[in-house]
């Protein structure tokens, strides 16, 4: 997870907001098709304003509609000398972001 935090008030760069792509089989399927559904990891604390924003302002494409949700982390277990430790992986917030029809987000298209 990110350890900086959005201030709500002040100026916040459309790059904190959306980390990265997800480029996993699912994701890729459902952005080859007509919905045009791409999908992001986000920061934690943006809401669906701030990323149709940073979308708009990145890849210069209006999105039509804007999912969001909390993944949350899985569960590891790791054995050693010293006996087994429990713990989890960090969650992450995820953002499925809809185009409309004609509209592609060239960067990602692809990959």
């Amino acid at each position: 997870m990110i350890s900086t935090v959005i201030n709500k008030g002040s100026d916040v760069r459309a790059d904190q907001i959306i980390i990265a792509p997800v480029l996993s089989e699912k994701s890729n399927i459902a952005r080859d098709f007509e919905s045009k559904k791409y999908t992001f990891r986000v920061h934690a604390d943006a809401n669906k304003h701030e990323i149709s924003e940073a979308v708009r302002e990145l890849f210069g494409v209006e999105p039509v509609k804007v999912n969001t949700m909390n993944v949350p982390g899985k569960p590891k277990f790791s054995r050693g000398k010293a006996g087994s430790v429990k713990g989890t992986t960090g969650g992450w917030k995820k953002a499925i972001v809809t185009l409309a029809k004609g509209d592609s987000i060239q960067a990602i298209e692809g990959v």
